[in-house]
């Protein structure tokens, strides 16, 4: 006070408040609340020791714990001309993890409980106010970037990540936090963390990065880089060993609003999505809107394995490379219906195929693959033209040695229909 960076008054106000019980301070709130704002932020503001800012802000945080709906006094019109969001902005880049982590926190809180009306303040600016107001619009951006590097480079070892991923399971409603956050590429940060948890703590951070992506689910964008990540096969995987309600809610939530979606539908079906949600059906919950949420996404499933036509799903397998003996490769049908499509973009199936036989481990899928082959040739009038100016009679002669009888066979029967051609090839049968 003797160096004026705090009236007379605010002394008063602090004395009043600090080391009351939780009763006391919650009747001191009640009866002029603003003004303990007020005195908050203008230590922030003027003052810089670093015991005073961890000690204030250690106040406000206690503060919003007890009481969370405390962050809309932040907002109250007494305090139109304050900059309510500087000194946390700005403390996120300074100072103690402690520091920067309270700081983030009553951030995210405050900035969440803004008034959503049109009108004066109501982006976090004073109409008839001299000083530069930061906008709500900014404090959220500024608070993207932050988290976004708190998962990428953490400041503190355990800590950071757990923190980042609260504050956007809160901040992730806002379309503006949406937009930054994909621009920022974070959708990729969150993918790691889908993961089995065991710990408590684990468990609560895993269930807020499921809600970080369901929230994503609903928008557009983030949707397309969810679809190139290993977002869904991790879901499925937590999905399928969770016992916990609220997590397996949340992962049933985000399938259903993806099924429809790019071909999310096709994957889940390749995924084996469909018997995953039989035995989670199968087991004791209690929640009766994850019930409906499994029942809802059984029948989504069930309309889109009709509507995926054979050739799609044919399709789907190859280019996943998850080639298994399901009926419609011995089946003459699909072969006779379907064998103009493998001339779609430049016969781009059928080389997949073929970096299949080149690259894959698999016997199962090397077998297949080779049968497959032997299919094409046997059905499209240029089959054997095509085969070979791809140059895979050498990949599949190669394969006549491998360990594997499965292999071994189904390479000589292509190798067989590749020298014969059709003519003589529909005599030749597995």
């Amino acid at each position: 006070m003797t160096t004026k960076l705090i009236t007379g008054t605010s002394l008063q106000l602090l004395r009043r408040y600090d080391k009351k019980s939780e009763l006391d301070r919650a009747q001191l709130l009640e009866n002029d609340g603003p003004s303990y704002i007020h005195v908050f932020i203008s230590i922030l503001r003027d003052i810089q020791k670093e015991d005073t800012v961890e000690y204030v802000l250690a106040l406000i945080d206690d503060m919003l714990t007890a009481n969370p709906k405390r962050s809309k006094l932040f907002h109250d019109k007494t305090l139109a001309d304050e900059d309510i969001y500087e000194p946390f902005l700005r403390l996120l880049w300074k100072g103690s993890w402690f520091i920067q982590e309270k700081s983030s926190k009553i951030l995210t809180s405050v900035v969440s409980a803004r008034p959503k009306q049109n009108g004066p303040n109501s982006n976090g600016k004073a109409t008839d106010s001299k000083k530069k107001i930061t906008a709500s619009d900014d404090v959220l951006k500024g608070l993207v970037e932050w988290l976004c590097i708190q998962l990428k480079k953490p400041s503190h070892p355990t800590r950071s990540i757990p923190a980042s991923v609260n504050c956007l399971a809160t901040l992730l409603k806002e379309p503006v936090v949406r937009s930054s956050f994909v621009q920022a590429d974070g959708v990729k940060l969150l993918v790691p963390l889908i993961s089995p948890a065991s710990t408590q703590q684990s468990i609560q951070l895993l269930y807020e990065t499921c809600l970080c992506v369901w929230l994503l689910s609903y928008y557009e964008p983030a949707i397309e880089y969810l679809a190139t990540s290993r977002a869904l096969p991790r879901l499925l995987e937590v999905a399928k060993g969770s016992t916990k309600e609220k997590v397996v809610r949340l992962i049933v939530l985000t399938f259903k609003n993806l099924l429809s979606k790019g071909s999310f539908g096709a994957q889940m079906v390749d995924l084996g999505l469909p018997q995953i949600v039989q035995s989670l059906k199968a087991q004791a919950w209690s929640d009766e809107d994850l019930l409906e949420a499994l029942n809802n996404l059984e029948e989504g499933l069930k309309d889109n394995i009709k509507k995926l036509s054979s050739f799609d799903k044919y399709k789907q397998e190859v280019l996943l490379g998850h080639l298994d003996w399901s009926p419609m490769h011995k089946d003459p049908h699909f072969w006779r219906d379907n064998i103009t499509n493998f001339e779609e973009n430049d016969f781009q199936t059928l080389r997949v195929l073929l970096t299949i036989l080149e690259t894959s481990g698999d016997p199962r899928a090397l077998a297949v693959a080779c049968y497959d082959l032997s299919q094409f040739i046997q059905y499209h009038p240029a089959g054997r033209v095509i085969v070979t100016d791809l140059k895979a009679k050498e990949r599949v002669m190669k394969l006549m040695n491998h360990e594997n009888a499965e292999v071994t066979k189904n390479a000589l029967l292509c190798i067989q229909r590749l020298f014969l051609g059709a003519k003589y090839a529909s005599f030749l049968q597995v």
